[in-house]
């Protein structure tokens, strides 16, 4: 294919290392896109505070979609220029549904800027070290103002069968996803996904979808990468993601999304 107008990457799983690390190699490739001439953009699941050292890693350009298209982040300001929030009702009413029909469920709350958590619910090492974000509180407190994203968490479940359960008792009011290969479902506003946010940029940008390449490794990253006109997964991706792409590459930890920008610019 020609040099694709826009690159759209996922972050851990994808670009990222396992330990959380941009490669200099795929840091090298990421430059190769903006000095082309292309649009970099990262599409996560993560909040704008979790962005701190790939903003460093590419010196602060560009824009980040956050938390599976709730948010749109400047790196060049750190300000959040966009959001899609769920609605307090709407916060309320799903989590008595959840905890009605699904035993053992906790929760937490992702806000524009904070992080709140029930006590029970068992922080992952992002969160456990971002002290000054978060709070423990009651799930009334939870669900008192709109929010970015809630998160399920079971503490034995199948990913996939809960993000299945949780979709037949709540799609209708958000849109769940998982990404982490946990028992963590995360619920964005109903119709807000990866693919609906990077869609609207790419409009505002031009950009037609088959000028964009995506890539991806999660269940979070499908919308996205059916969207564009271009997709890619890393070998480590989840099976569902593997049968789903036009292309597969190597694995997030052997620089799978430098390697195919390295034969695209």
């Amino acid at each position: 294919m020609t040099c694709p107008r826009l690159v759209a990457t996922d972050l851990d799983g994808t670009a990222l290392r396992t330990d959380g690390t941009i490669s200099p190699r795929t840091a090298a490739a990421f430059a190769r896109v903006e000095e082309a001439g292309g649009a970099l953009v990262f599409v996560t699941g993560r909040p704008p505070r979790w962005m701190y050292n790939v903003a460093g890693a590419v010196r602060h350009r560009g824009l980040a979609i956050c938390a599976n298209g709730a948010l749109v982040y400047d790196l060049h300001t750190e300000e959040i220029i966009e959001s899609r929030l769920i609605a307090a009702d709407v916060l309320e009413e799903c989590v008595a549904r959840l905890r009605r029909q699904v035993p053992g469920l906790r929760f937490s709350v992702e806000y524009e800027g904070g992080f709140a958590h029930e006590a029970a619910y068992v922080l992952g090492r992002w969160d456990a070290r971002e002290l000054s974000y978060r709070q423990i509180v009651a799930v009334a407190a939870l669900t008192s103002q709109p929010c970015v994203k809630l998160l399920a968490q079971h503490p034995s479940m199948d990913p996939d069968e809960l993000h299945q359960g949780v979709l037949e008792i709540v799609g209708d009011l958000v849109t769940p996803t998982h990404s982490s290969g946990r028992a963590l479902i995360e619920m964005s506003a109903r119709g807000v996904t990866k693919a609906t946010a990077l869609a609207t940029l790419a409009e505002e940008m031009g950009i037609k979808p088959a000028e964009v390449v995506a890539f991806g490794d999660m269940p979070n990253d499908l919308p996205m990468l059916t969207w564009a006109g271009t997709s890619y997964a890393v070998a480590n991706a989840h099976r569902d993601v593997l049968a789903a792409v036009d292309h597969v590459t190597a694995a997030n930890n052997d620089d799978g999304v430098a390697v195919v920008l390295e034969t695209l610019f």
